[in-house]
């Protein structure tokens, strides 16, 4: 079955709502610039409310162009799982175990060609971990291309190439441009390991749908 992430909660009324759909990820953008960005302290407040939960999500912080020292620092802060690299970061962030986020971190690519994606994806796969079983945590993510924003954009990505990668690529993540009422196609064409999803299921940026998100987390779970 496919695992479900929710990225850009702002409010531990939205967080706890998706927490108790169903999802496996919870993001949190820690990029001033984007129109879901929050603040760690803010942050700080909704994670510690969701540890309290017999099930929490795994919860994961989405940086663009961060060091990596504050990047873990905010990790520790607001009680965080995994960090998503959605910058120009270098590989050696995520695979080379000199890193302060190895272990526990995954790059976002947003490739314009297969060939560039795959040139990426042999760059910033997450090696094999022997205490995080690939099944546990996302190893890339796939996102729609855009000239000038890091993600939310609700473009598509390019479904072919997203395929290919999956075949290729154990733990992909797909995002871009998913909604409720195509992502069970999504994931019948692409079989990725996770997929992610903002503005499809929002009223406005950083403000959840009750119903969009149980939709989403019911018809991506039920995809056959």
């Amino acid at each position: 079955m496919v695992k479900v992430k929710i990225c850009g909660n702002t409010n531990l009324e939205d967080a706890l709502l998706a927490a108790e759909a169903g999802t496996d990820f919870l993001g949190f953008i820690f990029y001033p610039p984007g129109k879901r960005s929050i603040t760690p302290d803010a942050a700080q407040t909704i994670t510690a409310r969701l540890r309290q939960l017999a099930n929490c999500p795994v919860l994961v912080g989405v940086f663009v162009n961060e060091s990596p020292e504050r990047i873990a620092e905010i990790m520790a802060e607001c009680q965080l799982d995994l960090a998503q690299l959605h910058g120009d970061e270098p590989p050696w962030l995520v695979g080379d175990e000199r890193s302060p986020l190895y272990g526990r971190a995954y790059k976002a690519l947003r490739p314009t060609s297969l060939i560039e994606a795959e040139t990426d994806a042999e760059w910033f796969t997450r090696p094999p971990l022997p205490n995080y079983p690939i099944t546990q945590l996302p190893s890339l993510l796939i996102d729609a291309y855009h000239p000038t924003l890091r993600g939310g954009t609700g473009q598509t990505a390019d479904w072919t190439i997203c395929a290919h990668l999956a075949r290729q690529v154990p733990g992909l993540m797909l995002a871009g441009g998913l909604t409720p009422e195509n992502v069970a196609e999504a994931v019948q064409v692409v079989r990725p390991y996770a997929v992610d999803v903002a503005s499809g299921v929002e009223t406005a940026p950083g403000q959840k749908d009750p119903a969009l998100v149980r939709a989403f987390v019911a018809n991506a779970k039920s995809a056959p």
